[in-house]
């Protein structure tokens, strides 16, 4: 399964959904950017690990890592590998010295556990495919996708209604280029179902 490696760009307040936070998941080499809700807490927890900021007492991924510290077994990755019905799977990989083993995770805690464990996120083709923003540096919108950029093996189906929060949000925050850009992401997403 191709996949991206990504890292944290951003986390803001959601307008349009109450209580939560929108974490943008920028790819570390190409345009793609990918906004994902997360609840308050992880938000929270997310932003201390940005600033460097560490609790006086163990949060529970702080005990999480002693406890696979204390048995060998270490996050190698954490990776967000499905998008269904709105909703962003992910999964932590772990490994000891004998096996490989996967353990299923939100995204937030995901990202919270590449801090932890200082791992890379991955982000599967497939969902920056179905869900992602494409634009320059500069905010506006990119021309061309590069031939690796698409893959025809997205499965997963995108929810127009994230998407149109997104599209709020960026809106009442006067982001302008990304609004034309989540705009003509929905209505591809639209024709492509019109014509399925």
């Amino acid at each position: 399964m191709k996949r991206k490696l990504v890292k944290v760009l951003g986390l803001s307040y959601s307008q349009s959904q109450t209580g939560s936070y929108v974490l943008i998941l920028a790819e570390n080499k190409g345009k793609g950017k990918l906004p994902v809700i997360i609840k308050p807490n992880e938000a929270q927890r997310i932003a201390l690990e940005a600033e460097g900021i560490k609790s006086p007492r163990p949060l529970t991924h702080d005990l999480l890592k002693s406890m696979s510290d204390s048995y060998g077994v270490n996050v190698k990755e954490v990776f967000i590998y499905s998008l269904a019905e709105g909703i962003f799977y992910a999964k932590m990989v772990t490994e000891d010295r004998n096996q490989e083993i996967e353990i299923e995770c939100s995204v937030g805690d995901a990202v919270i556990l590449s801090y932890v464990y200082q791992c890379p996120i991955y982000v599967a083709m497939s969902v920056m495919n179905a869900a992602g923003v494409y634009m320059n540096d500069d905010g506006t919108p990119v021309d061309v996708i590069e031939e690796d950029e698409f893959v025809e093996e997205t499965k997963s189906v995108v929810s127009i209604e994230n998407l149109e929060r997104a599209l709020e949000d960026a809106i009442r925050n006067e982001e302008y280029e990304l609004c034309a850009i989540i705009r003509d992401r929905i209505e591809e997403i639209k024709e492509r179902d019109t014509i399925k």
